[in-house]
């Protein structure tokens, strides 16, 4: 319980709180684990391959109209539909990439959740991790997966 004298929370306690940017990390936590999993739930996969995003009232692929050829989102959203409805075959078949963020997102997301009921600081965490080796890989594996979607068209 925090100790208050007259002019509100002592300092020492305001010091053991974490950052905003705890909270902030722990609120997209929140809300990207509830949204991929309602993405995945809710929306059946477009049996193309692609194209799942269009249920959620978004626009066709602009790069599959113009040029023939898909975007490198291009079935992000059917693997992860797919891997949600249990199907992780079809999901990785479907976009490696897709496959990986629709592991990858809902991991974190609880990881961070239960990072903070240990006492973590989420920024602190975060903060120290190696973003620009993750950030690379994840771009390699995305510019495989897409030039994979694209062979299949």
């Amino acid at each position: 319980m925090a100790h208050m004298d007259e002019a509100g929370p002592r300092e020492e306690d305001r010091a053991k709180r974490p950052p905003t940017g705890h909270y902030v990390l722990l609120g997209l936590a929140v809300v990207s684990l509830i949204g991929v999993a309602v993405l995945g739930l809710v929306v059946e996969p477009d049996p193309r391959g692609f194209g799942t995003h269009e249920q959620l009232g978004l626009a066709p692929c602009r790069t599959m109209e113009w040029a023939g050829i898909p975007c490198p989102g291009c079935g992000v959203t059917t693997s992860v539909s797919l891997l949600w409805h249990g199907d992780l075959w079809a999901s990785f078949v479907n976009q490696p990439f897709g496959f990986l963020m629709g592991v990858l997102v809902p991991l974190g997301a609880v990881g961070a959740i239960v990072g903070h009921f240990r006492g973590h600081d989420l920024y602190a965490d975060a903060a120290a991790m190696r973003w620009g080796r993750m950030l690379i890989a994840l771009g390699v594996v995305m510019l495989v997966a897409w030039t994979y979607k694209i062979l299949q068209t």
